[in-house]
């Protein structure tokens, strides 16, 4: 008897799962397995010092699946329309998702990060709207995708770049009349790839600061590299901040 109760239940589940109209069980199953894909994608992020974590991963594939039932149950239940045009919502949803996307995108000193974060946003309210739309597995393959891409190609190009980290490298010293070229040489000397070179003047308190978007093999010996620079120059600062994309 308990078995046959059982049997029917998960009938009955899979009857309210795979139909194409909204009803309250299927809406809650879209909208949890929604949450936990984007929980998976935001807990990775997180790792990887992003602002956009696991509770805006989460509620951003959760709205998008919400506006996808929404889309689907309002011509179903106020026009009568099986077959009504839920692309309507779901469209605003991929125009409006690219202002939250912008958002953790940080342009400092002539470099960019964010951007994979916040195509990372985008692709997750796609997922969202997958799920709303009954697609499961589409995404559910599309998550592990995502988290592929976050995880093992950042490996990769870390791999293919040998080693090359991008940083900027900010020195402060007295004067106006720094000898940026001689800065520069000290760089080139030590085997480091100067990228781009930013300068920056206060004439009023006689302070210049130099800027250099660099390439530097990882684990090198910084604490020598200012010791130089300090000799080549009147320094009163000296500070590297990494500009990896992630």
């Amino acid at each position: 008897m308990i078995s046959t109760v059982i049997s029917d239940t998960f009938h009955t589940a899979c009857n309210l799962m795979n139909t194409s109209d909204v009803n309250l069980f299927n809406s809650v199953v879209k909208l949890v397995l929604s949450a936990l894909l984007g929980s998976i994608i935001g807990y990775e992020r997180k790792g990887k010092g992003q602002t956009a974590g696991v509770g805006t991963f989460s509620l951003i594939s959760v709205g998008a699946t919400l506006a996808m039932i929404l889309s689907i149950y309002i011509p179903q239940e106020y026009l009568g329309l099986k077959n009504g045009d839920p692309g309507r919502l779901a469209a605003q949803v991929i125009t409006g998702i690219g202002f939250l996307g912008a958002g953790t995108i940080i342009r400092t000193k002539g470099s960019i990060k964010g951007l994979t974060t916040a195509a990372g946003i985008w692709a997750m309210a796609m997922v969202g709207m997958a799920v709303g739309c009954g697609l499961y597995w589409v995404g559910i393959i599309t998550t592990v995708l995502i988290l592929t891409v976050f995880v093992y190609f950042g490996a990769y190009e870390q791999y293919v770049n040998l080693g090359w980290k991008s940083k900027t490298l900010s020195i402060e010293c007295s004067g106006t009349d720094v000898d940026v070229a001689r800065l520069r040489n000290v760089l080139q000397a030590r085997k480091i790839k100067v990228v781009d070179t930013f300068l920056k003047q206060d004439y009023r308190n006689g302070v210049t600061v130099v800027s250099f978007m660099i390439l530097i093999k990882s684990h090198y010996d910084m604490l020598s590299l200012f010791d130089e620079i300090k000799e080549n120059a009147n320094v009163m600062t000296i500070m590297i901040d990494s500009d990896k994309l992630i």
